[in-house]
């Protein structure tokens, strides 16, 4: 696991009526466990590519042993990432929110959120750790990053300043809260997590970590 920081200056992002402006107001201490690159190693079986693709099983479905599997490994990384995570930030507690998928809620099969049950069984059995991984659910569809250059992101705008307050509701159980914000990959100018770490924020939270399982090397 190596540790990075989200800065805001660098979080510029379109607004939905046009120009630009920053989606982070404030620089964000985080998280990954390693590094995301290109090409064909999500073919690559044990890769990190290959496990955050599994769980996306937005393409061809994966059989239930290959799930099984990532469940499994994931829940290996999560069980040494997420207690270094709270024993160096130095809380007592840390409430665990999930980045939702692009999509709205119930438009996924169960098992296409298997990234998000694994987390919660996980998180529930570890000392200092609250389970929030619900705070955050998509109620409108947004474009799917990950697919949209080829042409299949489907219904929904990119990711926009306000994006994550205007297409998810927030539970109100975050706030005053230090709160451990978790998604699958982090990919410098996308601006996803940018976004929602200040619609969490803004909605009262405390305070906001980011972990994610992979990080997408940055050419910038």
């Amino acid at each position: 696991m190596e540790q990075f920081v989200i800065l805001s200056e660098t979080s510029l992002c379109r607004k939905k009526e046009g120009n630009f402006e920053k989606a982070l107001q404030q620089d964000i201490i985080a998280f990954y466990h390693s590094n995301y690159q290109g090409g064909g190693k999500w073919r690559i079986s044990g890769t990190i590519e290959n496990l955050i693709c599994t769980f996306k099983n937005d393409i061809t479905p994966y059989p239930a042993q290959i799930l099984s599997n990532a469940v499994k490994k994931l829940a290996q990384i999560l069980n040494f990432d997420l207690p270094e995570i709270l024993r160096l930030s130095g809380k007592q507690n840390l409430r665990v929110c999930v980045i939702p998928r692009a999509k709205r809620e119930n438009s996924y099969s169960p098992n296409q959120l298997l990234l998000r049950a694994t987390i919660q069984y996980v998180v529930q059995r570890l000392k200092g750790l609250v389970d929030g991984t619900h705070d955050i659910i998509r109620h409108t569809d947004t474009s799917t990053t990950h697919l949209a250059r080829s042409g299949n992101g489907g219904l929904g705008e990119l990711p926009y300043v306000g994006i994550t307050k205007d297409t998810c509701n927030i539970s109100d159980d975050i706030i005053g809260q230090d709160i451990l914000l978790i998604d699958d990959l982090y990919t410098k100018t996308v601006n996803i997590d940018e976004d929602c770490i200040q619609a969490l924020l803004d909605k009262g939270a405390k305070s906001v970590i980011f972990y994610s399982i992979g990080k997408t090397l940055s050419r910038y």
